[in-house]
């Protein structure tokens, strides 16, 4: 079994540090790639921590990513969807079952048997599974994905996760030309929902606490924004948005954008606040909006994705870093000090 240079936490408290892992060789239904270019998620940084200890404890050592973007350099004999050469990517899952209700549908992401990307159980090797922060992935290729070759590859890595989980919802709530939608927050998450809900044709207005954000959101497509500590702003906009799409994860008055939404209108969460947010029924039920969330979306969809931002020439908006840099970077991520998403060069890690 082949070994690879990798970044890993021996602890909750320590930084990350060069290591070497143990990938499996490929099986006949594996496509094994160079990894180019790996996203830095939020959750990498609460799963290294592991702030989620209550729901998905952390097994250490912890080799975290999972927007992954690289050039395949061997298949297996059964393998047909990938050759040599190719460009493909990877996101937070690497396998299901692929025969409970949800996978036959295509929404693996709901799979009870699913595998993600890192810190899972590893059915292949035991222990857990590892990370994008390394060298060389082997995933089956039905977790496989096609980049488009018109995009660049640093801005496309943080579309395996950022990208879908913005994107998905706007599919299943059918963000189409005409309709009004509205993006809460414009970080990492939200400045992805206003490319996409632009490029499907809304009339997009973002929600900002910061004034300064203004420019910044046009420029990303925006075709309006308000600023929500400003209570006749908010309001001259009651009652006629299609969808709003909530990127927020700190504590924020939800009812506010609920009221916001015309009859039948849905909110998404796909920001994950701490505490629970107070939501105020009647806002609900007096214009029978919703109230939803959403995570990633399945296999196809994020296929489908891919291929909308080649279509549209859409990445993420991205600083490239070397991997010797991650914990800065962490600790910049805590600050929100970044615009809007970090992309490791992978290529950093031939020096470790």
């Amino acid at each position: 079994m082949p070994n690879a240079k990798a970044y890993s936490a021996a602890n909750a408290t320590s930084p990350l540090a060069s290591t070497t892992i143990t990938r499996r060789d490929p099986t006949e239904q594996d496509v094994q790639i160079e990894i180019l270019f790996c996203g830095i998620c939020h959750s990498d940084l609460h799963q290294v921590r592991n702030e989620w200890s209550g729901v998905m404890p952390t097994v250490y050592p912890c080799v975290p990513g999972h927007e992954i973007v690289g050039r395949v350099t061997k298949v297996g004999s059964a393998v047909g969807k990938f050759k040599v050469g190719d460009l493909a990517a990877v996101g937070c899952m690497v396998d299901s079952d692929g025969t409970c209700p949800e996978c036959k549908v295509g929404l693996e992401q709901f799979c009870p048997n699913g595998t993600l990307t890192y810190n899972f159980p590893d059915k292949h090797l035991g222990g857990v599974t590892y990370g994008g922060y390394s060298e060389s992935i082997v995933v089956n290729q039905r977790f496989v994905l096609h980049v488009p070759a018109n995009l660049n590859l640093a801005g496309v890595a943080p579309l395996l996760c950022a990208g879908i989980t913005t994107y998905s919802p706007m599919r299943h709530w059918n963000v189409t030309k005409g309709k009004k939608v509205g993006v809460v927050g414009l970080g990492g998450l939200g400045h992805m929902g206003v490319k996409f809900a632009h490029a499907l044709g809304a009339h997009v207005v973002v929600f900002t606490t910061s004034a300064n954000k203004k420019n910044d959101a046009m420029r990303l497509g925006a075709d309006e924004v308000v600023l929500s500590k400003n209570a006749d702003e908010m309001k001259t906009h009651a009652g006629s948005f299609d969808f709003i799409l909530d990127a927020v994860s700190a504590d924020h008055d939800i009812s506010a954008y609920i009221n916001l939404l015309r009859r039948d209108g849905n909110i998404t969460l796909v920001g994950a606040p701490e505490k629970p947010l107070a939501v105020a029924a009647f806002g609900l039920i007096m214009g029978r909006r919703s109230l939803s969330g959403s995570p990633i979306g399945g296999i196809a969809e994020t296929q489908e994705m891919l291929d909308f931002c080649g279509k549209h020439d859409i990445t993420s908006d991205v600083e490239v870093i070397p991997i010797q840099k991650v914990n800065e970077a962490y600790e910049r991520l805590l600050k929100a000090d970044v615009k809007y998403r970090f992309s490791i060069d992978m290529a950093s890690l031939k020096s470790e």
